[in-house]
């Protein structure tokens, strides 16, 4: 677990890909949340 923390976490090139990573990941969370609030029936 230390490694990975070091690897991830210890020089700039892993921080810059776990950014990349969790900003990709609250995009598409953000995209299929906006597909379900458009897809929803108008009351």
């Amino acid at each position: 677990m230390a490694f990975w923390l070091d690897l991830m976490f210890g020089n700039p090139i892993g921080l810059l890909s776990m950014i990349v990573i969790f900003c990709t990941l609250g995009i598409i969370s953000y995209l299929t949340w906006m597909f379900i609030v458009k897809s929803a029936p108008v009351k």
